[in-house]
């Protein structure tokens, strides 16, 4: 294969100059809720491995209800562990997801919103603190393995942002010239490892193999550091279009070639598990597993479900936002248990911070918090949230309190007739709702309004939402944030 250095592998410590001092910011926010020390695992240094799906549906996994998709492994974790039913993406849609994801941010405040493309001159700022460089300061090895899609250029690479080893695209593997409806707008889809490109022309042959890839690569970082604590971070390209499985999968499923995807994703999880088995690990060892954004749902047979929820990605309704996601640390975490309290993604890196007995960036406001008492099942615990916020883009969408949904009025999109078939997607209409409170205790999938009906709520919520407008904007009422940081970006 040809290879193309990207840049200098080499990571820095000392990436990011001493910032200025915030201490009104930081005293203001979003700070991790008290745990005391007694309730911290005595386990010393966990390993951290987050398996991150795309586009997958809330309903495409067995324990989260699909009729027709087989995933033993996942079940399997969640009978070992914890199931999170009301567990958010960040924002319904790649790049943003993943920054939020990976720096406990809502992706409008570190800047970085959609999904960064080959021609995109933006990319995770050097200022920002991943989670891979949160558990570097305790010693730990890292690696990466699949897609990144948080700047393609080397100064926004795994490799400069705290992860030790990287192979993986550099972001979707739609952003080739075999895409359906974009014409010539991509080049050559490359493959890369740490730094360099090891094959600048990714075919379908490569993209069946990916899964198994990644798996691969995760299963060899296990063997090599179980010795030693360390993050391990597998964002799959699939299922997101267009569909590639191996042979080992292919024709397995009775929803076609999208549950053979699911279910070689299934599979992986499967190797990894077993692989901290045999390198007796898997007790001091916390598994994460959930996805990006929901189902891409006109790409139709080629898009999961995220049923009983109401639309998909790149909306603010739950069946946006709202993912599968497991959880499993024996011993920690309580076997066959049942989360039903809001977390998000943003939340991975302050609860992993306090697990790992690290502290979270203090020169900037992190918007995640330590949900670690609602995942080891502490009696009585409650999220630590007041609010989770839904942007699409900049426009402040809704916001979500306990039971609560208040959606403002803002467009959104949805499917114009029936869906596409076979990797063609069909189009989608712009549909408008209004101000509309939901109950998703008693109405999972948003379909009745109770505005009318709780006013009291309505006013919380909106004050809830001013809040968040002050703080980091909100293009739906044109109004700028205080405390917005900007992306990286090369002139």
């Amino acid at each position: 294969m040809a290879r193309f250095h990207l840049g200098c592998p080499t990571y820095l410590n000392l990436k990011r100059m001493t910032c200025l001092f915030l201490p009104l910011i930081v005293l203001a926010s979003f700070s991790i809720s008290p745990v005391s020390a007694a309730q911290r695992p005595a386990k010393d240094h966990p390993n951290i491995v987050i398996v991150f799906t795309d586009d997958q549906g809330y309903q495409d996994v067995g324990v989260f209800g699909s009729p027709n998709i087989k995933t033993p492994n996942l079940d399997q974790m969640a009978k070992e562990g914890v199931r999170f039913t009301d567990f958010y993406a960040a924002q319904a849609v790649c790049s943003a997801s993943r920054a939020a994801l990976l720096t406990g941010c809502y992706p409008n405040r570190i800047g970085i919103q959609g999904a960064l493309g080959p021609q995109s001159k933006i990319g995770i700022n050097a200022e920002e603190t991943t989670i891979a460089e949160v558990v570097k300061q305790q010693g730990y090895a890292t690696a990466i393995y699949g897609k990144w899609h948080l700047g393609h250029l080397p100064e926004f690479l795994p490799t400069r942002h705290g992860f030790d080893d990287y192979f993986g695209l550099p972001y979707s593997n739609d952003m080739w010239p075999f895409h359906p409806t974009a014409g010539k707008r991509f080049p050559d889809l490359p493959l890369i490892e740490n730094e360099t490109i090891i094959n600048p022309k990714v075919t379908g042959k490569e993209q069946a193999q990916l899964t198994t890839w990644y798996t691969e690569r995760a299963v060899a970082f296990i063997n090599q550091n179980h010795d030693k604590p360390f993050l391990l971070y597998v964002p799959h390209s699939m299922p997101h279009v267009p569909l590639f499985v191996s042979d080992k999968f292919k024709g397995k499923s009775d929803q076609g070639l999208y549950g053979d995807v699911i279910m070689e994703i299934d599979w992986s999880v499967g190797q990894i598990r077993q692989a901290l088995k045999e390198n007796g690990i898997e007790e001091n060892t916390l598994v994460i597993f959930t996805s990006d954004n929901g189902p891409w749902l006109s790409y139709g047979n080629h898009a999961g479900s995220a049923l009983p929820l109401r639309e998909g990605k790149g909306t603010a309704w739950d069946g946006g936002q709202r993912e599968p996601c497991i959880m499993a640390w024996p011993g920690q975490i309580p076997a066959g248990s049942v989360c039903n309290e809001m977390a998000m993604t943003i939340d991975i890196l302050p609860t992993v911070a306090y697990l790992t007995g690290e502290k979270v960036p203090q020169d900037r406001i992190i918007d995640g918090k330590n949900i670690w008492p609602l995942m080891s099942g502490k009696p009585e615990a409650k999220s630590p949230h007041d609010a989770l916020l839904f942007y699409w883009g900049g426009h402040l969408n809704a916001v979500r309190s306990g039971q609560w949904k208040l959606h403002f009025p803002h467009a959104y999109r949805s499917l114009k007739d029936k869906p596409g078939a076979d990797g063609t997607p069909s189009r989608y209409v712009q549909k408008k709702t209004g101000l509309a409170l939901y109950d998703l205790s008693n109405d999972i999938s948003e379909s009745k309004n109770v505005a009318d009906q709780n006013p009291k709520v309505v006013k919380r919520l909106t004050v809830l939402a001013e809040k968040a407008r002050a703080d980091i904007g909100d293009t739906g009422t044109k109004r700028k944030g205080k405390n917005n940081r900007k992306p990286g970006r090369v002139d």
